[in-house]
């Protein structure tokens, strides 16, 4: 799911960190069951048979959509929470008598319609707008987003509390030559690259960076590689077309989706983190490379410049001669690196994991009516 699985899954982690004295159930499908590490007692999981396909999820898909009832209302009804947390964007189920906290990621929708089709356009238009008119708290992940809700749909913003995404500890400068030997090795890395890591959707911009990339190699004789990790999505084939359109295939390197693990080292590795996305909700990579050391080149609009600051170096995402001319200047300048680097390090403090979590904890206090704090656990 990108972005908003590694948000999902770092607050569970931080969560079972933080607090020991409430108590938690993990609502999910049998299929991603052994996704979720539970690593405190106060906390457990609740499985439900809803996987598709299914007898069960053909009969509550179908009674859904003929008479608008959902069989798991009452059945989360009858577990009398005190408050649910839904951490993507819409409320699952709607009208739920239990207080709800609501995560919005983003309504890219409402700003690039023509990325989505029909089908899923008329069912985020309507089932994002009452998941944030029924929501009792919601938590947008950047002032950006909280400014869109307002816009868009007319939110109380009384009712909408800001708490940036954390970064883990795990990413910081990987500095050991023998781990940057193995992942060199391992991914078949042999010069200096910029790095975007990237799920293949439309908002992603891939083409326009591609397009810069040419742009470099004929005007400026640029030395560099691209190097693209991230899920195959909407976009891939046509990415993997502009390659060959565009006479890429020995400068642009895909490697896919990639455990985290990983990924450290290859911000640590990179000269330059390239991110040219039309439209964010967040921009979880640019913190991971500021707190890796890698410095940014970004694009200007939507909530990269509220996360980025004056960490990075900025451009036009709909300019491929801007885009073009922003990496030129940087590449071989290493006092600016430097420089970016440094404030990198500065910023991305700005955005730790276990501030969302102590947040989001204070959150449910209040969409519960009560005083809701944690415990440190050792």
């Amino acid at each position: 799911m990108g972005g908003v699985e590694v948000y999902f899954g770092s607050l569970l982690d931080q969560l079972q960190r933080l607090d020991r004295m409430n108590e938690y159930q993990v609502l999910c499908n049998r299929k991603n069951r052994d996704k979720i590490r539970i690593t405190n007692r106060m906390f457990s999981l609740r499985q439900y048979n809803l996987t598709r396909p299914s007898l069960r999820w053909f009969i509550h898909r179908g009674v859904r959509k003929a008479i608008g009832f959902d069989f798991m209302r009452p059945a989360i009804d009858r577990l009398r929470f005190d408050v649910i947390h839904h951490p993507f964007t819409v409320l699952n189920p709607m009208g739920l008598e239990t207080p709800s906290v609501l995560t919005v990621v983003d309504i890219q929708h409402e700003f690039f319609p023509e990325f989505f089709s029909p089908k899923i356009l008329r069912w985020r238009r309507a089932a994002y707008r009452r998941s944030v008119a029924e929501a009792n708290v919601i938590i947008a992940i950047s002032e950006y987003v909280k400014g869109t809700l307002v816009e868009k749909y007319a939110a109380d913003p009384a009712k909408i509390e800001v708490v940036h995404i954390g970064i883990g500890r795990e990413f910081r400068p990987v500095e050991d030559p023998e781990v940057l030997r193995r992942v060199s090795g391992r991914y078949g890395i042999g010069r200096p690259f910029l790095y975007y890591p990237a799920a293949t959707w439309p908002h992603k911009n891939h083409r326009r960076l591609l397009e810069s990339m040419r742009l470099l190699i004929d005007r400026h004789r640029f030395d560099g590689d691209l190097l693209l990790t991230g899920i195959a999505m909407q976009h891939h084939e046509e990415i993997l077309r502009a390659i060959d359109r565009l006479d890429l295939r020995d400068r642009v390197k895909i490697l896919g989706y990639l455990e985290k693990e990983d990924l450290p080292a290859l911000y640590s590795l990179a000269r330059w983190m390239v991110f040219p996305s039309l439209f964010e909700g967040f921009g979880i990579p640019l913190v991971e490379a500021m707190s890796c050391g890698c410095p940014v080149l970004c694009s200007n609009t939507t909530s990269v410049p509220e996360v980025a600051g004056d960490a990075a170096l900025m451009f036009s995402p709909d300019s491929t001669a801007n885009i073009a001319e922003t990496i030129r200047l940087a590449w071989n300048d290493d006092g600016l690196r430097y420089d970016l680097r440094e404030k990198g390090f500065r910023r991305a403090r700005l955005f730790e994991v276990e501030e969302m979590a102590r947040r989001t904890l204070q959150l449910y206090g209040k969409a519960a009516g009560t005083r809701c704090t944690g415990e440190a656990g050792r």
